[in-house]
């Protein structure tokens, strides 16, 4: 079947207090795609924002920012009051995520809101601890540890903690219980506001693909927990990072830093620790996105240390053996493969064996031959399409601010003009692919420019503070998505209005009308005229 969705960062949401939220405005967004007949939200990483304020370097795989906790739920609960948080500056514009002003502000708050509920715990509350245990800890007890250490990166802790002694870790838990359970709290409150959230979106018809990246960040519980699961040296330093090298992105290539997988560990424990991860994933999403697939092929390598991702060697990843490892534990998997960038034929054969849909991102299609893949006429219905994504500026923008040779090609192949619309008809020609899903940014459906782009890579600063106005998701607008969608099948139409009864005429009589005046008069004039013969029959009775 075809289908269709929007690309839209929980982050990217309106609300008043610095940044999206689980609240009534994600809520009021779920009811907004149902009204525009999208089967797909489509999102960023849930995970807290790690350096640059990427979703994609964060401090942990498994847990969810806690930025994401509505606070008016938690005055609903009784764990806040409004002038709490009500006055705070989370920022100079609504429009825009304000990082800084969120890290001052936000924990204070949050903390509040702990103080108030250590005073009952529900069952709940242990029941989630208890299930989540095996990342939990991990991650209470690296928060913890990183606050004691004025926030520094974990190899800078002192050798007992770094190491993970034993000792170090029980003492940990001894003096710092408040702390590990406020890190417990904030987790507790975070899923419990997300899978109601997505419950609702799935009650509205509407799937949540998530998205998770390929590697965890170089100062995280995943890598302090993780140890001989990485690329590291007795010392557990890294020995090599990730990133990729210089393509259409980046001249100088892409340096992430992030450590590299030992995967002769990984098949030694059976895959245990990527079974666990995705695993946790689709109880959260009921789609996965898995960033930067061709590295499950060949990945790239930079000796740490360097300074960019020119340097760097390609290396063999787990191929087809952990996708196998992965099935015969959870079954068949919902995964979109990110297959972006440069690729080795090794890298289409795993996809093609895996199964798994690519991705084709339209913004690429116009700068070749046309053997392009990224031209729809190329496409496979085992794909997803889009227009482009977090990591592309806008469509206005592309259009306004593209190679002149690529959108006059563009303009050509899909038949741009002024009275349609340049950014409509490049939608309609996404739309009209033959791939299974199209997924458009929420920025190219508000014809936004520049300011609504999310991210540009090879850029540490500046991104992922894109947010959408008070009132962008108008009925109207959900109204011409769905129409829109529904011409090429991807979507019911919009319900067919009521027809108006038809009007059946009077056939006028051949007697001549009476003046309306005498007609109106007529009744009255009757009726005396039956009470004066009553009365006259009474009296001679």
């Amino acid at each position: 079947m075809r289908e269709c969705g929007v690309l839209m960062p929980v982050s990217s949401l309106p609300g008043p207090y610095g940044i999206g939220s689980f609240g009534k405005q994600a809520y009021a967004f779920v009811d907004f795609l149902a009204q525009a007949g999208q089967q797909i939200w489509q999102i960023l990483p849930l995970s807290p924002t790690g350096y640059g304020d990427s979703p994609y370097q964060s401090c942990s795989a498994f847990a969810i920012n806690p930025y994401f906790i509505d606070l008016d739920t938690l005055r609903e609960e009784g764990l806040l009051e409004k002038e709490e948080y009500g006055t705070i500056d989370w920022g100079e514009s609504p429009e825009a995520v304000d990082y800084g002003a969120l890290y001052e502000g936000r924990f204070t708050v949050l903390r509040q809101a702990y103080a108030r509920f250590q005073a009952w715990l529900p069952d709940d509350y242990y029941t989630f601890c208890f299930w989540n245990e095996d990342w939990l800890e991990d991650y209470a007890l690296y928060m913890t540890a990183k606050g004691l250490n004025k926030m520094k990166a974990y190899p800078e802790w002192p050798a007992p903690l770094r190491t993970r002694q034993p000792q170090a870790l029980e003492q940990l838990r001894a003096e710092h219980a408040e702390e590990l359970g406020f890190w417990r709290f904030l987790q507790y409150q975070g899923y419990r506001q997300w899978m109601a959230l997505k419950a609702y979106a799935n009650d509205k018809g509407v799937q949540i693909l998530g998205d998770i990246p390929i590697y965890v960040a170089a100062d995280s519980a995943d890598a302090w927990a993780g140890g001989k699961l990485f690329q590291v040296d007795e010392e557990g330093k890294l020995t090599r990072v990730a990133g990729c090298p210089p393509d259409y992105f980046s001249e100088d290539g892409q340096l992430w830093g992030n450590p590299l997988y030992d995967w002769p560990q990984h098949k030694a424990s059976g895959y245990a620790w990527w079974i666990r991860r995705v695993e946790h994933a689709l109880t959260m999403y009921d789609r996965l996105r898995i960033d930067h697939f061709r590295a499950f092929d060949t990945y790239y390598a930079i000796p740490a240390g360097r300074e960019n991702a020119r340097v760097g060697d390609w290396e063999y990843g787990p191929g087809m053996d952990l996708f196998r490892a992965l099935e015969a534990k959870l079954g068949k998997l919902p995964i979109v493969a990110e297959d972006l960038g440069d690729l080795f034929d090794s890298v289409r054969v795993l996809l093609k064996e895996s199964g798994y849909p690519g991705m084709k991102v339209m913004q690429f299609a116009f700068g070749g031959t046309p053997e392009n893949e990224y031209l729809p006429h190329n496409h496979i219905p085992n794909c997803v399409v889009y227009p482009g994504t977090h990591d592309n500026t806008t469509l206005r923008d592309w259009l306004k601010n593209g190679d002149p040779k690529e959108l006059a090609r563009a303009k050509n192949y899909l038949g741009l003009n002024a009275m349609e619309g340049s950014v409509r008809g490049f939608l309609r020609g996404v739309l009209s692919s033959c791939a299974n899903l199209a997924v458009i940014p929420m920025a190219d459906w508000l014809e936004l420019g520049a300011e609504g782009r999310i991210n540009t890579p090879g850029t540490g600063m500046g991104n992922w503070t894109w947010r959408a106005k008070e009132d962008a998701f108008a009925p109207a607008l959900a109204q011409r998505i769905r129409r829109t969608c529904a011409r090429y099948g991807r979507c019911a139409p919009l319900p067919e209005p009521e027809e108006a009864r038809p009007v059946v005429p009077v056939k006028k009589s051949a007697q001549k009308e009476e003046p309306a005046e005498t007609a109106a008069k007529a009744p009255a004039a009757q009726t005396a005229e039956a009470a004066q013969k009553a009365a006259a029959k009474a009296e001679k009775e």
